[in-house]
């Protein structure tokens, strides 16, 4: 598959989290369904259904966890391709003020929020700017 801009690239790898975020979704309300089927099968003493169930209950756990690392993989690459770059710095409140005008200045410059998924993952306090020049 041969993709003409960075754009299509970008949606193409959102489009891959929101899949795997919505599957993770999914198995999390039918292992939902499944607990609360099982609690009815032991006030009825159903033990074969109750078997399957568990069985079930299982199967759908181990994918959810598959799922959740394979998603904490992705974050982890994009946090690794950022601590690799060369410059970082916190971005001051004046900066922050008026972000338009720096993103301008500083061709590349990529800028995570500490309470995104990725600047929690990161560790990171303050709003902080990767580039790969001096800003």
């Amino acid at each position: 598959m041969v993709y003409t801009s960075r754009q299509e690239i970008y949606s193409r790898l959102i489009k891959m989290k929101e899949n795997e975020k919505a599957q993770i979704k999914l198995l999390s309300d039918r292992l939902d369904l499944t607990r609360h089927q099982m609690a009815g099968m032991l006030q009825k003493n159903e033990t074969e259904k109750y078997a399957e169930l568990e069985k079930e209950k299982a199967a759908l756990e181990t994918d959810i966890a598959r799922l959740k690392e394979q998603r904490s993989k992705k974050l982890s690459k994009e946090a690794q391709k950022l601590v690799d770059m060369p410059f970082k710095r916190s971005i001051t409140k004046k900066e922050q003020a008026d972000i338009g005008k720096l993103k301008k200045s500083v061709r590349g410059l990529i800028i995570v929020h500490p309470m995104t998924a990725l600047g929690r993952e990161m560790g990171l306090d303050d709003m902080t700017g990767f580039s790969k020049t001096d800003f």
